[in-house]
This record gives C-alpha cells, sequence and structure tokens, in this order.
C-alpha cells in the first residue's frame, strides 16, 4: 500500500521545527504539516524567501500556524540565538526535521572557522539538536529526522586528525562526508536516547532524486550542471521527494534507527529501507559524536537533558 500525505495523521497540538523550510523539501514538510494543523517554527537563513514561501502556505491553508525563525547554520552564534529563543517560548517540541544542507560547493569555511558543508550540514545541526535536546525529550513521542543522500555511500568516515579536509578538498567527498555524518548522527542519536529511556526517536530519511534548487546551486558554484540537468528532467518534484521525511516524522508505525526512503533506491514512495554495512559502524559513530562536541563544544548528553 503506498504512503502519500494523506497518511500524514492530524498534528493539532503538536509543534515542528524544519531546517530550510523557505524551499524545497522544508517548505514541502512545512506546508504538509500546517495543513495538518501543526504549529510550524520555519528555521531559515534567505527571510526574503521564507516570506514568500509563508505567503503561499498560508493561501492555500489560511488557517496555517507559521513562525518563521532566522537561522543560520554556517554560525554557532545563530544556532544559540534560536534555541535560546525556542526553549523560552515554547513548552515542547514534537518534531524535528534536519533539512536544510549545501552540496559540492567550492571550499569556504563557516563564521566558527569549519568546512562549510561539514559545518553546516552536519554540525550545524548537531549543534542545533542538543541545544533542543530539553524541549525534545520533553515532549512524549517527539522525534529527530535527518536528512541523508546516497551520496553517503561515497563518503567515508570523519577523520578525526583532519575533519574539515584541511589541504584535502574535493567538493563532493566533502559532501559524501557530510551525508554519511548525518546518517551516522541520526543512528548515534538514537542509541543515546535508548540508553537514557528517552521518550525521543532519532530516524534519517533520504529523499531520492529530487529537483531543488540545491542541484541549481551546486550548478551555479561551479559543480557541475549534469547533476542539476538530470534532475531537472527525470528527478521526482518536491512535494513527492519530501515524503520520507513526512513518513519519517508522522507515521505511528515508525520507530527509532530506521530509514525512509524511495522504494527504488532515488524514485518511487517512501518506504522503510534496510541499514547495513558501514551504516552502522560504531567505532565511527562514536568518533563522530567526539569530533562534533570537540568542535561545536556541545555534547548530546541525553541524561542531562531529562534532569
Amino acid at each position: 500500500m503506498t504512503w502519500t500525505e494523506s497518511d500524514v495523521p492530524d498534528q493539532s497540538g503538536r509543534v515542528a521545527l524544519i531546517t530550510g523550510a523557505n524551499g524545497g523539501l522544508g517548505r514541502e514538510n512545512a506546508r504538509a504539516l500546517a495543513a495538518k494543523n501543526a504549529i510550524v517554527i520555519m528555521a531559515v537563513r534567505d527571510q526574503d524567501k521564507a516570506a514568500i514561501a509563508r505567503r503561499d502556505i498560508e493561501k492555500a491553508h489560511p488557517d496555517a500556524r507559521l513562525d518563521v525563525r532566522g537561522l543560520d547554520l554556517a554560525s554557532l552564534e545563530s544556532i544559540h540565538g534560536l534555541a535560546d529563543r525556542v526553549v523560552d517560548e515554547y513548552d515542547r517540541l514534537d518534531i524535528l526535521i534536519n533539512n536544510a544542507g549545501v552540496m559540492a560547493i567550492p571550499e569556504r569555511r563557516t563564521a566558527d572557522g569549519f568546512e562549510m558543508q561539514f559545518g553546516t550540514n552536519h554540525l550545524g545541526h548537531h549543534a542545533l539538536t542538543s541545544r533542543l535536546l530539553p524541549l525534545l525529550v520533553g515532549t512524549a513521542g517527539s522525534r529527530v529526522v535527518t536528512v541523508t543522500s546516497t551520496a553517503r555511500h561515497f563518503g567515508r568516515p570523519v577523520d578525526p586528525a583532519n575533519p574539515h579536509l584541511d589541504d584535502n578538498y574535493d567538493r563532493w567527498r566533502a559532501y559524501g562526508q557530510s551525508k554519511l555524518a548525518n546518517l551516522h548522527f541520526a543512528l548515534g542519536l538514537e542509541q543515546r536516547l535508548r540508553s537514557a529511556a528517552a521518550p525521543t526517536s532519532s530516524l534519517v530519511a533520504h529523499p531520492g532524486l529530487t529537483y531543488t534548487d540545491l542541484q541549481e546551486n551546486t550548478a551555479r558554484e561551479g559543480g557541475g550542471d549534469v547533476w542539476a540537468r538530470l534532475t531537472r528532467r527525470f528527478g521526482m518534484r518536491p512535494p513527492r521527494g519530501a515524503l520520507p521525511q513526512l513518513r519519517a516524522a508522522t507515521d505511528p508505525q515508525a520507530s527509532g534507527a530506521q530509514l525512509y526512503a524511495p522504494r527504488w533506491v532515488n524514485f518511487g514512495p517512501p518506504v522503510r529501507r534496510p541499514l547495513i554495512g558501514p551504516s552502522r559502524n560504531r567505532s565511527a559513530i562514536d568518533k563522530l559524536f567526539a569530533i562534533s562536541a570537540s568542535e561545536t563544544g556541545l555534547d548530546i548528553d541525553v541524561a542531562a537533558a531529562m534532569s
């Protein structure tokens, strides 16, 4: 039986925070959850695009409850600021979708000196999740959904001696590393949540070959337009590509450490996919968490968050 957006249960009384909700998959997540009566915190860097996204969602769903907040995942200061405000103003967080990211861009650094793809795609979400953990573990049945990619298959575990690929940068290697880190983060977070008997679950989603501005930005950044042309012609549209994230976030049958992705790897309806081999490398996961805590100054301490 095919799972569609109509299968998203009613979200009344629930709060969701989505990074990168101003476009592409994040925007579709925001629209779908708002349509099901969730309060949606749209955590975004580009406020102009966010205003357009909000207007379009409210036009389709006049009763949508949207809260647009500024967030730059390439800045720990911005992450701390957003998290402080959310924790102060909300008493629950049911869904956190770690969605935003960059792909195959030229070498550059975040405000804190991190390699941009690792810093934005992984370290920024590590820091955000850490700061929001008290809200998450204080909300029964809450979920964290982190977005990965088939690029994880050519990614390598982060090297503690050179996490930012100094003097060894390749744009696609860096992207693969960040997407494998996303997967390892989701699995490591679930391990830590279960060890503390927390009421929160961590899942991972892969959107498949979906055409969004992510591919166009890669082309604009010199990463080659072949990928953009391929997805433009053959890729799924964002409403369909967003379904694995939505299913991971809302399906009552989903549980922690599960991967939701298209049935045929990059195309098709969202289904649960197996995680095998390097995906579950416990040593690589533990090293990633140690590196992330050292770089950001933020640990994922579930027991402390629950106290």
